[in-house]
């Protein structure tokens, strides 16, 4: 079952360097707008199509996040990749706007394929 992580927690393990993968689970357009640094696009409605090349490793940390705490793309998206085996799966409930809102660097661009 995902589990939740704050900005805290995040913010540490990517200062550490640790071996995550940070998932934005918002359209292509708002992923283009600004993202988390690193993160990957996957839609929540394009999770069984894009999990298995995107996310090829189900041991590895994973942490999805949205737009907001009313945003419910990034639990459903936890949840998927819960039942399709994933092992560490995280939500950062806080989201786009919280990681904003702290100050904190995003990136702008379309998704690398």
């Amino acid at each position: 079952m995902a589990t939740t992580i704050d900005r805290e927690e995040l913010k540490a393990k990517l200062d550490k360097g640790e071996n995550l993968v940070i998932v934005e689970a918002l359209p292509a357009g708002h992923y283009e707008e600004a993202h988390l640094p690193g993160a990957l696009n996957m839609p929540h409605d394009q999770v069984d199509e894009l999990a298995p090349t995107l996310l090829p490793d189900r041991a590895r940390e994973i942490v999805v996040y949205c737009s907001n705490r009313a945003c419910q793309n990034s639990p459903q998206v936890a949840r998927r990749l819960d039942a399709l085996g994933y092992q560490h799966v995280y939500d950062y409930e806080e989201g786009k706007q919280g990681w904003i809102d702290a100050g904190l660097p995003t990136e702008s661009g379309a998704a690398v394929a």
